[in-house]
């Protein structure tokens, strides 16, 4: 009887432990990591981590397969002239014995000109022939043919450029309605992400690459709306006009440049700044740029601290054209601008544009900093005109080396400068004549040729209308006038 009574616990004993134990083997066959992945996060409260891409075997298969067709092959013929008279520096005897004929034939380029072919990339994104690729493969061509992935092949002419984004639309009639490259969300797009490249490198119709994005925002000097998508794919000569899909199949960017230098280094347009502008490529054969009336500076981890502000980010108002969308807004010189239409102001060169691609007369949203206040002002935006357009661009030129910016009150106030009016240099170029002579950031330009200037248009002036190989500046340096004579 005792041992049956004994025989009892253990018997239950040993049911709880076959019964623990099967809970634990069954746990183990439905583990996952990725199950685990998500316990932890919720666990920590991880609600901001990306989706992880999943890439099968076939995934490059499928998008190279499905997109092919969407990716066609231009070919256009330009030609070069205006070198008409390119010879040897040779004394007028040994030119008039032999004659300019022959000169023309081995050193010339005839008269009619010299035709150059130019090959290049496009993709299809309207199914009635729509085209989209770089302004550079199509510039000053007479003739221009696209080849689609069946070969046939289309003469095609353009319905719209732009030379700044170097963007072109063209146009074929084709016989049958197209396949498409969809359109995609560029700002979506985050570094590390797939991307696949499908272009004519060297000619070498319809190749795929593939990488990812290894960086955003990029600006490397092509304009002054260029704002990167830096990729690892391979990019060629011959790819540019070409599309950047995403895993998805969308078109994230168009291939536009390369470091020649390098090797892995990509970078393309990103397509939303495009598709804002769609429209008026095919119904103007332009791009209408917004414009706001402003000149703007980078605001340097000195100037933040003098303006009192938190980070060097945002664009440093130095001059508001009077008259200007800018100036009825009432945004002054020294304001900080901080973010346009909800987007923030990363680098200053942003503000130029997110305000060059919205559509004039659209009335826009300013987050500024003024006087360590946050402020937001309305702003209807106006059109960028050619003359406008000269003119901004003459006064951010460098002259001798020189990057100049107009003295305003609000600046001399900041810096103490102990006089409203004047020529500011910003930045000295390295080996320039200004910097060989001594020129230094922080320089104020008070006279040139023994000829006073209170700003960059009467600098401009004395310096044009002065014959001299010397140019005399008389400056302030830190409150003590002097001399500088730079070579040009």
């Amino acid at each position: 009887m005792t041992s049956k009574r004994r025989l009892v616990p253990l018997l239950i004993i040993i049911s709880l432990s076959c019964f623990i134990l099967g809970l634990v083997v069954a746990s183990m066959l439905n583990f996952t990591p990725s199950s685990v992945a998500v316990d932890s996060q919720q666990k920590e409260g991880r609600t901001d981590l990306p989706e992880v891409q999943i890439i099968s075997p076939n995934t490059f298969v499928n998008i190279a397969k499905r997109l092919n067709p969407t990716v066609v092959y231009i070919s256009s013929t330009q030609v070069i002239k205006g070198f008409q008279n390119f010879h040897p520096p040779l004394k007028d005897p040994f030119r008039d014995f032999f004659g300019d004929d022959f000169f023309d034939k081995f050193f010339g380029i005839p008269k009619e000109g010299l035709k150059q072919k130019s090959l290049g990339s496009g993709f299809i994104i309207d199914e009635k022939g729509y085209i989209l690729t770089n302004n550079h493969v199509v510039r000053d061509a007479e003739d221009i043919f696209v080849t689609l992935s069946d070969n046939n092949e289309y003469k095609a002419k353009i319905i719209g450029k732009d030379e700044d984004m170097d963007v072109a639309l063209l146009k074929i009639e084709a016989k049958e309605n197209l396949p498409i490259a969809k359109l995609g969300d560029s700002d979506a797009l985050q570094i590390g992400e797939w991307v696949v490249a499908i272009g004519n490198p060297f000619g070498l119709e319809h190749t795929v690459t593939a990488g990812i994005v290894s960086a955003k925002w990029r600006t490397i000097g092509q304009g002054p709306y260029n704002s990167f998508i830096q990729t690892d794919a391979s990019i060629n000569p011959g790819n540019s006009g070409g599309p950047l899909f995403n895993i998805k199949g969308e078109v994230v960017g168009i291939n536009t440049a390369i470091i020649s230098e390098g090797q892995g280094i990509g970078f393309a347009i990103p397509i939303n700044m495009v598709s804002d502008v769609l429209e008026d490529l095919k119904n103007e054969g332009k791009i209408r740029r917004g414009w706001l009336g402003l000149m703007i500076q980078k605001v340097t981890p000195d100037l933040a601290k003098s303006f009192g502000l938190k980070e060097n980010k945002g664009a440093l108002v130095a001059e508001v054209v009077e008259g200007s969308p800018a100036d009825k807004a009432g945004i002054k010189s020294g304001d900080v601008i901080t973010k346009f239409k909800g987007k923030e102001i990363r680098e200053y060169t942003d503000l130029s544009r997110y305000a060059g691609l919205t559509r004039p007369d659209t009335k826009v949203e300013i987050e500024l900093i003024r006087d360590g206040k946050i402020m937001e002002l309305n702003v209807k935006i106006g059109e960028f005109e050619d003359g406008e357009k000269s003119r901004l661009a003459k006064e951010e030129e460098s002259a001798l080396g020189m990057r100049l910016q107009n003295i305003t009150p609000e600046l001399a106030k900041h810096f103490n400068l102990g006089q409203s009016k004047g020529v500011l240099v910003t930045d000295v170029k390295p080996d320039s004549p200004a910097d060989k002579a001594g020129v230094q950031r922080g320089d104020i330009i008070i006279e040139v040729n023994r000829k006073k200037v209170e700003n960059i248009k009467e600098f401009d002036k004395a310096i044009k209308t002065s014959g001299k190989e010397t140019v005399l500046l008389l400056i302030n340096r830190e409150e003590r006038p002097l001399y500088i004579a730079i070579g040009r």
